[in-house]
Formats: C-alpha cells, structure tokens, sequence
C-alpha cells in the first residue's frame, strides 16, 4: 500500500516541488487547500490529476482534525505560512496566527487524531504520522555566529522570524513531550522559476527579462548588500523528505554554506541576459526592511553527515534558470502567475 503524505501550503514554491518529489516516490499525496476557490490551486495544471485536495485552514483547528482523519497520513509536512518577511511587518498579527499558531493547530490535530498522551504512544491510529516543519534561517537574524548551524542561538529581526522561532521551539516542544516524531528543517534561502514574484530573486529574474524584451528601462532595489545563502528549492525538498525517513527525529540546518550578496545576485542575473546591470539598477531606500538581516551562510555538514543530502544546482546555474524561465513566459505574453514551469 502506498505511503501516504499531506502537505500544507501545496500550491507554493516548496509544496509543488516536494508534491513532484513524493509522487516519484510512489506516494500518494494529498494538499490541503483553503476555502472553494483558492486561484493558485489551478494553476498546478498537471498536479491537480494526480494529487488529492482537501479542504482545511492553518487558522482553523476543526478543519485541519477533520482533514488529519480524512486523509489519515503517514506524514505531514507543513510549508504553510506567511512567507513573505516584508509583508509580515504589515500583517504581523495574521503572521502570527498563521506562520506561528497555525504549527500549534497542526500538531495538535496530528495529536488528537493519533491518539497520542503525554509521555508517547499512539492510539487508534495503529501508527505515528511524521512531521515536517518549515523552519527558517530568518530565525536567526542578527546573528551570533557564522556559518549558522542546528545550535547558533536566534536573534529573529522580523514578525516572520520570530513566529518562524516560536513554530521550531513548538514542534520540539511536541517531540519532547509526546514522543511524537516531529522535526524541523532550517531552510536557507531556496529559489526557483516557481518563486512568488514578491521576492527578491524573482524579482531580479522578471526584471531583467522586461528590460532585455524592451518591456521595463530599469529595476529598482533595496539592500544591494544584504548577503544570504542560496540555493535551488527542487534540491531542499529532498532534504525535507529524507528527514522524515530517519530513525530517529532531529532538526537539521539545509543550505550550500556559500554567500551571495544581492549584488552579486543582479550581477549574474544581467550577465545571463547579456546585460550590463549598473545601466538599469537603481537603489530605493522605501524597499529597505525596518530591522535588515545583513548575511546568512549555513553549515550544513549534520544534513551532508547524517542524510546524505548535497545540493545539485550551483547559483550562477539557478539564477540562469529563472532569467531564461521568465524570459520565455514574458515572451509568450504570460505573467508571474502564470508561469509554465508549474506542474
């Protein structure tokens, strides 16, 4: 019989990428997708025939236990979130809610539909369900130490961060005290074709596409100087899954341990494109974060030692990918929402 996962926040960057990753893993997968007419559920065209959908609210505790039983997973991965850290200053109180609390409703309905009681053990359920959450390197911050690793204290600077933290101090929280099988993946920045339009990285990539298709004249940015560690979403997934199939549940820190600044971003972008960037470029000091987080680098060696997990796509070739991927949707007259690199 096939093994069976649900994932939160399906219809993102992460949820498309780990739904393909499963599938080719023989399971059967299941997204839990909020309200009747949730407009980025058709957009994952080829998925939709062969992923179930059920219906649930990371703000609504009745909805994710009756989707828990329904679905009767044998893990559960939670990328559901407010995931746009600038955004979470606007909205921290739905930030809250959703990125922090919305862990809480979630493991409690994993809880309550296995069965389990303070101190372990598993009930009707006849099994443990595994839990992924995503944690974040923007819990760190303001950091202490550098490469950040599974022990580097966190210093969150935004609303996202610091529920990003309380949602990692949760799930520990739940393995501790209910022996449930729950683990944390503290992802560094991962990007792809598939990346909402709001951040950065793809920001730079559609930028750069209507410039060099004559659609924009330049690209304006925040903090050209802000450094961060990243790396290719499709690779991330795979660490996700491999945590879940460990003997024993541990947190673990997933990125390449190399830098990038944004400028050394938008440099690589406008060189994919046989552009010169410092003619387009313009800093806007309104784009700045209210609190910055100046550089993020992982130590992955736990992940490389413990799951045998290695990223495959270097920067330089994933921000290839995204310039050429815009291109070709600008070209043939689609948008951000739009992209055919979806499922």
């Amino acid at each position: 019989m096939a093994r069976r996962a649900l994932i939160t926040g399906i219809t993102g960057q992460d949820g498309s990428y780990l739904a393909e990753h499963l599938l080719e893993q023989g399971y059967e997968v299941w997204g839990l997708a909020r309200g009747q007419a949730n407009p980025r559920v058709s957009r994952m065209r080829k998925l939709l025939t062969e992923v179930q959908v059920v219906r649930g609210d990371l703000l609504d505790q009745g909805s994710l236990i009756s989707a828990v039983e329904r679905v009767r997973p044998d893990e559960v991965y939670n990328l559901g979130a407010i995931s746009f850290v600038p955004m979470s200053w606007e909205q921290a109180e739905l930030t809250a809610e959703v990125t922090g609390m919305g862990v809480l409703r979630m493991l409690e309905a994993i809880r309550v539909c296995s069965g389990v009681s303070r101190g372990g053990g598993s009930g009707a359920s006849g099994g443990q369900i595994r839990f992924y959450q995503a944690s974040s390197s923007e819990m760190f911050g303001q950091v202490s130490e550098t490469p950040q690793t599974e022990r580097t204290a966190f210093h969150p600077r935004s609303p996202y961060g610091v529920a990003k933290a309380y949602g990692h101090f949760l799930t520990q929280n739940y393995r501790e005290s209910y022996g449930m099988f729950a683990v944390s993946g503290i992802l560094f920045n991962h990007e792809s074709p598939r990346r909402g339009a709001e951040f950065v990285t793809r920001k730079v990539s559609l930028g750069v596409a209507r410039i060099k298709l004559g659609l924009a004249t330049e690209l304006r940015l925040g903090n050209l100087e802000a450094r961060r560690d990243w790396g290719f979403a499709g690779d991330y997934v795979k660490a996700m899954h491999l945590m879940l199939q460990a003997a024993n549940p541990e947190d673990y820190v997933i990125g390449t341990g190399r830098m990038k600044s944004v400028r050394e971003l938008v440099e690589a972008a406008f060189t994919a494109a046989g552009l010169d960037w410092e003619r387009y470029v313009v800093t806007d000091q309104a784009l700045h974060r209210p609190a910055e987080v100046d550089l993020l680098c992982a130590d992955p060696k736990k992940a490389r030692t413990q799951l045998a997990w290695e990223p495959k796509v270097p920067f330089d070739e994933l921000v290839a990918m995204m310039v050429e991927s815009d291109l070709r949707l600008l070209s043939a007259g689609g948008d951000a929402d739009q992209d055919s690199s979806w499922p």
